[in-house]
């Protein structure tokens, strides 16, 4: 799309209400289909409101949040480089996070394609969509930080996790929703108690939008977990891990 069509599109970009029957009608079908990872994007457009223009914001308000928003670096092309990654040597976050995508297969591109059926102008050159995209390719990432696996409890604590971090209300619609559906699913499982447990440590970590994720990378990650203020997952930790193996419902 070009720059031109972006800007006739401009109204669509700048914060919109909220729509929450449009995130009801997406919930109900992620939880028929589980694998429909874009009906996660539709209920975070549908309920994303300003917060992602306040998180662009606050990025300005740093030094380092505003070096990164100055030089608005493309995450998912980093992420995606197998010789970048390579270079992070064992005990880093690099390498956890290395480590975490190859055992899962998964991709950065991957996760934009799923944004793109829902969103057509995610790759829009404008500071904010940015910022978003920059939400999105942190997620995988956020999972290493937190201790957080891709089973479908580990997913509706991250987002719970990420709605501490972000105030951003479609994470909170998920998280809450994921976990509602487990603990319906397993009632022994204390799936609220773990996503609360979540949003709590996401608003005690230090905001993570802003970092620098290059030297983060490099960094040990048990160090790097203390350096940022982020609390072990226990209540997670603590569910058994044939049980989490065994849930149906895949949230994100």
């Amino acid at each position: 799309m070009t720059n031109a069509a972006y800007a006739d599109d401009f109204d669509r970009v700048r914060p919109q209400k909220l729509r929450p029957l449009t995130a009801l009608r997406a919930f109900q079908k992620l939880i028929r289909d589980k694998e429909d990872t874009a009906q996660v994007f539709e209920i975070m457009r549908a309920l994303s409101g300003r917060s992602v223009a306040r998180g662009y914001n606050r990025m300005l308000r740093s030094v380092e949040g505003g070096r990164q928003a100055f030089l608005a670096e493309e995450l998912a092309h980093k992420l995606d480089d197998p010789d970048w990654l390579a270079r992070f040597e064992a005990g880093t976050v690099g390498a956890a996070y290395r480590a975490f995508r190859e055992a899962r297969g998964f991709t950065a591109d991957g996760l934009a394609d799923a944004e793109r059926e829902v969103i057509p102008f995610v790759d829009a050159e404008h500071p904010i969509v940015w910022y978003s995209r920059r939400l999105r390719d942190v997620h995988d990432i956020w999972h290493v930080l937190t201790g957080y696996g891709t089973d479908a409890l580990g997913e509706a604590c991250v987002v719970s996790f990420s709605y501490g971090q972000t105030r951003n209300l479609g994470f909170a619609f998920i998280g809450w929703g994921a976990a509602r559906e487990i603990q319906r699913e397993v009632r022994d499982i204390p799936a609220r108690k773990a996503a609360f447990q979540a949003w709590r440590n996401g608003r005690a970590a230090r905001w993570l939008p802003g970092l620098d994720y290059d030297a983060l990378f490099a960094e040990p990650l048990d160090a790097a977990r203390a350096r940022l203020g982020i609390r072990p997952a226990t209540v997670y930790a603590a569910v058994p891990e044939a049980k989490k193996a065994g849930l149906k419902l895949r949230a994100a």
